[in-house]
């Protein structure tokens, strides 16, 4: 009989057009008086980020709107400054997955900082996070973080039982002005996150539930999006297969693909939905032969169930990322050094099947040729 043990963090979730709105009275809910907004300087200057703001009101102590690709540890530490100077007591994380890791990240610090982190599913966070996101990223709902360390171009992760945000608003109204590309890169990083769940050695059967029901709605939801940003129904749709695929990876270690794109992106500064668009397929099928029977049920999920490796290369050809890692910018040092680092990524270590330095490198130069 299989043992498992199936953790989920405490965490409220609220979804749909208006979301948003309810962003006071959960700040209230969780304790917090005096709030410390992450962002990017894009989003905060918006008009859904002015909105926001107005929203926030008195409760708004400072903002950190140095919000950049891959989290830089430079951001953390001027975001982690900011958190102690002005006495913070809450974090609201406001666009994409960067946002939600450097604000998990200030929240792992500030934990770290108080002596008493949270050591097990049953503390409450020493400060809390309330995540409002943009994209499909997924970022804001689990309790780890990826930063990436300036000056060795390394992308590393930490967290811990209590860093998951408290609080989730999901507003797809919020998602109308994410670029069409940004949409589809985000979108293919919530079907990895999905397909890589659903193979996990350390799945559950409500973690594998949750990531092939995510692979389903995300096949029919993204390209609507890329044909039409403005629908708002299949941002909806999208946003829904992001929740699915965020909530199977919080009970599911991820693989080979994730310690790959991680490394990518920290080594050359692609975005992480990029990496995760281009490198999906090719890992699935190095994967094949060591996860049997999940192939069948992931390929069911993608619609062909003979061949879901060329269902994911046939999605990201329709929603627009027909590149290989060549065209994206990453060069032979590049990936050679990807390659190194992959034997000390526990990502990597967690495949289904073991991958070395050299099979490491013949996944990045299978995905390095733009698609047909």
């Amino acid at each position: 009989m299989t043992e498992w043990s199936h953790t989920s963090p405490a965490q409220r979730i609220h979804f749909g057009p208006g979301s948003v709105d309810r962003v006071s009275d959960v700040i209230r809910e969780v304790g917090g008086r005096r709030v410390l907004l992450v962002t990017t300087t894009g989003r905060l200057e918006s008009n859904a980020g002015a909105q926001l703001v107005a929203k926030l009101g008195r409760t708004l102590a400072a903002t950190f709107d140095g919000v950049r690709s891959h989290v830089p540890t430079t951001a953390v530490q001027a975001a982690l400054g900011i958190a102690r100077d002005r006495d913070v007591d809450i974090v609201v994380s406001f666009g994409g997955g960067s946002c939600a890791d450097l604000a998990k990240a200030v929240c792992f610090f500030v934990e770290h900082e108080s002596g008493a982190p949270g050591a097990s599913y049953v503390d409450r966070p020493g400060l809390p996070h309330v995540s409002i996101p943009t994209t499909y990223a997924g970022a804001e709902l689990t309790s780890h973080f990826g930063v990436t360390e300036v000056s060795t171009r390394r992308k590393t992760g930490a967290g811990g039982p209590t860093i998951a945000p408290l609080a989730v608003l999901y507003d797809p109204v919020l998602t109308l002005d994410t670029p069409r590309q940004v949409s589809a890169q985000t979108g293919m990083n919530a079907l990895a996150h999905g397909v890589e769940a659903a193979y996990s050695r350390a799945r559950t059967p409500e973690a594998e539930a949750l990531a092939l029901a995510a692979i389903r709605t995300i096949v029919a939801a993204l390209p609507a999006v890329a044909d039409d940003p403005s629908d708002l129904e299949a941002r909806t749709a999208m946003l829904e297969g992001a929740i699915l695929a965020g909530r199977s990876v919080q009970n599911a270690v991820m693989g080979a693909h994730h310690g790959l794109t991680e490394l990518l992106g920290g080594r050359t500064g692609m975005p992480h939905g990029l990496a995760n668009a281009l490198l999906l397929a090719h890992v699935l099928r190095y994967n094949a032969e060591a996860i049997g029977g999940q192939m069948g049920k992931i390929g069911d999920a993608l619609g062909s169930r003979d061949d879901p490796a060329g269902a994911i290369d046939r999605l990201r050809m329709r929603v627009g990322i027909p590149v290989g890692l060549q065209r994206a910018g990453v060069v032979e040092e590049d990936m050679e050094a990807v390659a190194r680092m992959s034997e000390g990524s526990s990502s990597v270590q967690a495949n289904p099947r073991r991958a070395t330095e050299a099979d490491a490198m013949g996944i990045l130069e299978a995905a390095y040729p733009d698609l047909d």
